[in-house]
């Protein structure tokens, strides 16, 4: 519902500022450049949608070997014991307690797939625990926030799109490293803000070692990069993301292996998927696109921009990120639409720019926070959600300020 309102928003506010600029300004060819624009946009939509093929096709094989090699599994293992400090309504051998697990496990590793119906089935058994049947429970709140606050380890599609876009990325990985730290803020705002609510102890010993320990290491690379010069930064964020990610496949391999997984088959069917999914976004890339390079041409995504950039430049904050706020404005609203924000911004100030890479960490660090609770709370017929929405818009706020001010440190060199 809220991308049909801002699809059809594109279209007639665009309209509205044309009609000002022909009749007041003159500007006889507005329609025409506004026509010529969905026909581009509409090009640039189909191109990148089948150049992501190969790369969408090889990372979801990936995916699917380290799914069958047990990778949702040993995560699942590996936070449990924060998980029952997190959930205490949760009884220990309850089923929502697995499901909730490989829900946010699916999640950090990219596979959206699994993750929903994942997240769906948590919210059956979760419901079944929950005592007043149209209001939220503790523990609903504690899982929906955190799915929302999009805590991600493999920003796969990012980084496909940065390969695809007119002007693709030198180095399509080297936002991988800002997008894991930003998620990371995000993350850690939204469980502080609902454990308040909730009145867990973040201190007691099994929650603070490991959030203090990661926050630790979070803040230690933070300062490190924010030290280096830089070509250091460039440098040293590119060949620790690229060790990182491949990293990752030789141990989904691996553990495959160690599991006698058939390694190839598992590739082959996840790369199956991958195909299907790069084709299936053709027609939402064109939708949006088209929206976005309407409302563009027309002037109406300068007009936004300048007005940000006064309020920034009145404020004495430097205003070179302003370009990618589009994408922070979309997000909580629609995911397909703040990827079309961000492709578009790559497309028009190169992927390698920085409001291109401001864009693509602002993505990698949010999450569509209204669609998500429409979503997940409509499943079990839930309408008095209490706090949710508050916590989930915070933590999506975090995301954006940690976005920004990473993307500064990584990659802001003047």
């Amino acid at each position: 519902m809220a991308l049909n309102i801002v699809w059809i928003a594109f279209f007639l506010i665009a309209f509205v500022v044309a009609m000002y600029k022909l009749i007041v300004l003159g500007d006889t060819h507005i329609f025409q450049d506004m026509v010529n624009s969905t026909f581009d946009a509409a090009k640039t939509a189909a191109d990148i949608s089948l150049g992501l093929i190969g790369i969408m096709t090889l990372w979801l094989g990936i995916m699917k070997i380290g799914e069958r090699g047990g990778v949702v599994r040993a995560f699942s293992r590996l936070v449990r014991p924060v998980f029952s400090k997190l959930f205490p309504e949760i009884p220990p051998d309850h089923p929502a307690g697995g499901s909730i697990l490989m829900n946010f496990s699916a999640n950090m590793l990219g596979l959206d797939n699994a993750a929903t119906p994942l997240g769906l089935k948590a919210m059956k058994e979760l419901q079944e625990l929950n005592t007043e049947k149209d209001t939220a429970s503790n523990a609903m709140i504690m899982f929906l926030v955190l799915n929302a606050s999009s805590l991600t380890l493999l920003p796969i599609s990012i980084m496909a799109y940065r390969s695809q876009v007119k002007i693709p990325a030198a180095n399509p990985a080297d936002v991988f490293l800002p997008i894991l730290l930003a998620t990371f803020f995000s993350t850690l705002t939204g469980l502080v803000s609902v454990a308040i609510y909730q009145r867990i102890n973040l201190f007691q010993k099994a929650l603070l070692l490991p959030l203090g320990g990661l926050t630790l290491v979070i803040g230690a690379l933070l300062y490190f990069f924010s030290q280096l010069p830089a070509a250091e930064v460039n440098t040293i964020s590119e060949v620790l993301s690229n060790f990182l990610l491949f990293s990752v496949i030789i141990a989904f391999i691996v553990l495959a292996m160690i599991r006698k997984v058939n390694v190839y088959s598992a590739f082959i069917d996840g790369a199956v998927e991958g195909f299907q999914i790069a084709i299936k976004i053709i027609p939402y890339l064109v939708a949006i696109l088209v929206a976005v390079a309407v409302f563009r041409v027309s002037g109406c995504m300068d007009y936004l921009i300048q007005g940000i950039a006064a309020v920034f430049h009145a404020l004495g904050v430097n205003t070179d990120f302003v370009p990618a706020l589009p994408v922070a404005l979309m997000k909580p609203l629609s995911g397909s639409g703040a990827r079309g924000l961000m492709v578009e911004i790559m497309n028009q100030y190169g992927a390698d720019s920085f409001p291109g890479r401001v864009a693509c960490v602002i993505q990698g660090s949010t999450e569509t926070t209204f669609y998500v609770l429409a979503v997940y709370f409509g499943s079990v017929n839930i309408k008095k959600t209490r706090y949710t929405l508050q916590c989930a818009l915070l933590a999506e706020l975090a995301g954006i300020v940690a976005a920004i001010i990473i993307a500064y440190i990584f990659f802001h060199h003047s």
